[in-house]
C-alpha cells in the first residue's frame, strides 16, 4: 500500500473534494440500505464553499500515490476546535486514511490548547469507534428529524412564537452570551457570518428573552436547519417553526437532543420523522449542556 500523506486543502482541490464527499457518503448510505444523500458531485461543492469563507475554517486532504484518498474540514474557535465532515474514498476504506487526517487535527487542537468537538453518526460504528479510540467522549445523543414543509407552511404557532424575529448584527453579542450559557462555547465570527449573509444562503432567527437577553437563536443554511441553541424547549420550538416556515415546499433536516422529550414529541406532531441518530463527542473539557442545543453539519458545530 502506498504511504498516506496529509496536506492543507487548496482552492484547486474544490471539485475533487466535492466528488469525494459525494462518492464516499453515497457509497456508505447505499451499502447500508439507505437512500443516497447527494444527487451529484456538484451538490457537494457547498462544503468547500462554506468552509473556505467561514472565518477560522480550513481543510486537509490525504493522498496515496498522488490520488485523493480522503478529506476533512476543521474550524478553530475561541473556546474550542471543531472537526467537520470527514470522507474517505471507498478504494481506501480501512487503510488508515481517516486516522491520518484525525491525528493531524488532534495535534493542531492540542497545540492550540483547545478541546476538540464533533458530531458523528451513531449508525456508522466505524467512524464512532475511530473517534472514541482517539479519546473523544460521547456527550449528547441527537435525533435527526426530517420534516416536509408544505407550500402553504405548517400553519402552526408555538407558545413563544410572538417573541421570535429575524436576527440583526446587533444581536451577535447576545447570541454569543446565550450559547455560552447553554453549551459553554462561543463562535462570534460564525454568528456574524450567518447574520451578515453575504453568501445569500443563511437566515437567523432569535427568540427575545428578558432584560435584553436572548432565549435562543437558530440558523438555517444551504443544507439543513441549524446550528442553534435555546434556554428552553419552548424557545427551541418557536425558533424551529420560524425557520421551517422559511423553507416551504421542501424537506428540512434538523437535530434535536434525544433527552428533550417534550420537544421531540412536538416535532413528531408537526409531521417530523426520524432519519438518523448522531452523537456529540468531545476530546478534552466539556461544560454541561444547560438547555437545548441543535448542531449542524455545515458548518460542523459540535
Amino acid at each position: 500500500m502506498a504511504s498516506i500523506s496529509v496536506r492543507p486543502m487548496q482552492p484547486a482541490d474544490r471539485a475533487a473534494v466535492g466528488e469525494l464527499i459525494c462518492v464516499s457518503t453515497n457509497y456508505w448510505y447505499e451499502t447500508h440500505g439507505l437512500a443516497r444523500i447527494f444527487a451529484d458531485a456538484a451538490s457537494a461543492d457547498v462544503f468547500y464553499d462554506v468552509y473556505s469563507t467561514l472565518p477560522g475554517s480550513a481543510g486537509l486532504v490525504a493522498e496515496a500515490a498522488g490520488r485523493l484518498a480522503g478529506s476533512c474540514f476543521y474550524h478553530a474557535r475561541p473556546t474550542h476546535w471543531s472537526l467537520g465532515i470527514m470522507n474517505v474514498h471507498p478504494n481506501y476504506f480501512g487503510l488508515g486514511v481517516a486516522r491520518a487526517l484525525l491525528d493531524r487535527i488532534v495535534a493542531l487542537a492540542d497545540q492550540a490548547g483547545q478541546p476538540l468537538r464533533l458530531v458523528s453518526s451513531a449508525l456508522n460504528l466505524d467512524s464512532f469507534s475511530l473517534y472514541t479510540r482517539a479519546g473523544f467522549v460521547p456527550r449528547c445523543v441527537y435525533q435527526d428529524i426530517a420534516l416536509a414543509v408544505p407550500a402553504a407552511g405548517l400553519g402552526i404557532d408555538a407558545e413563544l412564537s410572538g417573541q421570535v424575529r429575524a436576527a440583526t448584527l446587533a444581536d451577535v453579542p447576545r447570541m454569543a452570551a446565550v450559547e455560552l450559557a447553554v453549551s459553554g462555547i462561543q463562535r462570534g465570527a460564525d454568528y456574524e457570518h450567518f447574520v451578515a449573509n453575504r453568501a445569500g444562503c443563511w437566515h437567523v432567527s432569535v427568540c427575545a428573552g428578558t432584560a435584553g437577553e436572548l432565549d435562543g437563536f437558530l440558523v438555517s443554511g444551504p443544507t439543513m436547519v441549524g446550528p442553534g441553541v435555546a434556554r428552553s424547549e419552548a424557545a427551541a420550538a418557536a425558533l424551529l417553526l420560524a425557520e421551517l416556515d422559511l423553507r416551504r415546499h421542501r424537506t428540512s433536516v434538523f437535530l434535536v437532543p434525544a433527552a428533550c422529550s417534550g420537544l421531540v414529541r412536538q416535532v413528531y406532531a408537526w409531521g417530523g420523522r426520524n432519519c438518523e441518530l448522531h452523537v456529540a463527542q468531545v476530546r478534552g473539557s466539556c461544560p454541561p449542556f444547560r438547555g437545548v442545543t441543535m448542531p449542524s453539519f455545515l458548518p460542523e458545530t459540535g
